[in-house]
């Protein structure tokens, strides 16, 4: 984007420099001073083929350069006051540049955006109003003001481009990066979950050690696919400005003897909410693991109510009596209560925890989206 609004810039200052000499060389004769005007437009030429040539490189195009091109251009602006008779000046004849002097009002543009822009348009205009002295016409006036226009939109719309050249280019390399993480995806599905799969399903119908070992491929398969589930989720959460998919916290806290259910769409609620509802049914399967039994089972639901959000957590353990909790934190075990119900109840939600002996338990969460 940028390389292109350099090559207008020197298209535009070819153009303006042709312009300009068919001007100079037919109304030479009728200067005050004959011949000066050719030896403006030999300066025209030169700068001309200089500025040209180093816009190409981006190296060159540094601010002394910038602000020498409108130098030369205010100078050789200022010169038709000393070229062209008094008389003609006053009339609103054009200075001796004409157009050609907008060509560094837009490298100033192109090079610093609109307030560059709007900086060597001034100076430009301010070069036109000395020329003319006291005398300001209509059709000098006009030339200021479409001298600043063109710097200060100019200078805008060259934002514009490259804010959004610089966008699709965010996307695009968004877009390649979930392309390779889908085909790393695919072939660890093909090649390692099948694996993990494999020597689960063998060691548990073996027994004895080979029993272990296929419980810890079949705990670390339910890692990885939640891993992937994960990973497939978390650039959708990416793009909510502020809040989190729920759904990338919780994917994670499912195992072997975990099963976590999300909706098909992202659930999106602010980071703190977020990080509250998974932290605290982390929480309650920490329990499950350390109270519910060796052979216990959890399951998670994560429900979108739309106005809430709802995250279940039950098990088929053991269970325990409804006064165990109020026992508990009489004598100063807080796990349930600050865990868990503190937890959401410091970010506006609640917490309910029911329980019987050997029906398991189940552990509501839930707290409003805004």
């Amino acid at each position: 984007m940028a390389a292109q609004m350099w090559r207008v810039v020197n298209v535009y200052r070819v153009i303006t420099l042709a312009y300009a000499a068919l001007l100079i060389i037919r109304d030479d004769r009728d200067y005050a001073h004959p011949g000066a005007g050719l030896l403006v437009l030999a300066v025209m030429t030169v700068w001309s083929a200089v500025t040209i040539v180093a816009y190409r490189r981006p190296a060159a195009r540094s601010p002394w350069l910038i602000g020498t091109d409108v130098g030369v251009a205010m100078t050789l602006v200022i010169s038709t006051r000393w070229i062209d008779y008094a008389t003609k000046i006053d009339g609103g004849w054009p200075t001796l540049p004409v157009a050609w002097a907008a060509a560094s009002v837009l490298a100033c543009a192109v090079a610093g955006g609109r307030w560059w822009g709007l900086a060597g348009g001034i100076a430009v205009s301010a070069a036109d109003v000395i020329e003319r002295g006291t005398l300001l016409t209509t059709s000098t006036f006009n030339g200021i003001v479409l001298v600043l226009i063109a710097g200060g939109v100019g200078g805008w719309v060259v934002q514009l481009g490259l804010r959004a050249e610089s966008t699709v280019e965010r996307v695009a390399r968004r877009e390649a990066a979930l392309a390779e993480r889908e085909r790393l995806a695919r072939d660890i599905h093909d090649s390692v979950l099948q694996v993990l799969t494999l020597v689960s399903s063998r060691g548990r119908a073996l027994g004895g050690e080979a029993a272990e070992i296929g419980r810890l491929a079949g705990e670390q398969e339910a890692a990885l696919r939640a891993l992937l589930a994960a990973d497939a989720a978390g650039p959708r959460a990416a793009e909510a400005d502020g809040q989190l998919d729920l759904r990338t916290l919780v994917v994670p806290l499912g195992g072997v003897q975990i099963t976590v259910s999300c909706p098909a769409t992202a659930v999106l609620l602010p980071e703190d909410k977020a990080e509250a509802l998974a932290g605290a049914a982390a929480a309650a399967l920490d329990n499950v693991r350390r109270h519910a039994g060796p052979d216990a089972g959890a399951w998670v639901l994560v429900e979108d109510e739309g106005t809430h959000v709802q995250v279940s957590v039950r098990d088929n353990g053991s269970g325990f009596a409804a006064a165990r909790l109020v026992l508990a934190e009489a004598d100063g075990r807080l796990g349930v209560p600050h865990s868990i119900v503190g937890r959401l109840r410091a970010v506006g939600g609640m917490a309910c925890v029911t329980s019987s002996p050997g029906q398991g338990t189940e552990v509501e969460l839930r707290v409003a989206r805004t």
